[in-house]
């Protein structure tokens, strides 16, 4: 679900004093996004939702999400949005960001 060495890799990069202020970011646009994604009003603007969010979720280790969000890039950028499953996608977030938010011990309220 999350790959972990991504996660010690960017702990690393952005040194583990801002550590915790780039997850509060990310989160916050996250959260954000994932909450109007059900709003979207075509395959384009879902497209351009679900590759911000792959981005997001591959730059901080949520590798299942990531790959959820591709899949419905993809499907959106060949004129499938109806059928991109837009709760599984929500539901793979909540359970990455709660296993992330447990395993990290950071405490972010939305």
């Amino acid at each position: 679900m999350i790959n972990w060495d991504r996660v010690d890799e960017l702990r690393h990069e952005v040194g583990p004093e801002d550590f915790n202020e780039v997850i509060e970011l990310f989160l916050e646009e996250v959260d954000d996004t994932i909450s109007t994604l059900g709003m979207c009003d075509g395959n384009r603007t879902l497209e351009e939702q679900l590759h911000f969010l792959k981005g997001s979720a591959l730059n901080i280790g949520f590798s299942d999400f990531a790959s959820l969000c591709h899949a419905g890039e993809t499907a959106s950028a060949q004129g499938r949005a109806d059928q991109v499953d837009i709760a599984e996608i929500q539901a793979a977030y909540g359970a990455a960001r709660a296993e992330f938010l447990m395993k990290t011990e950071i405490r972010y309220v939305a």
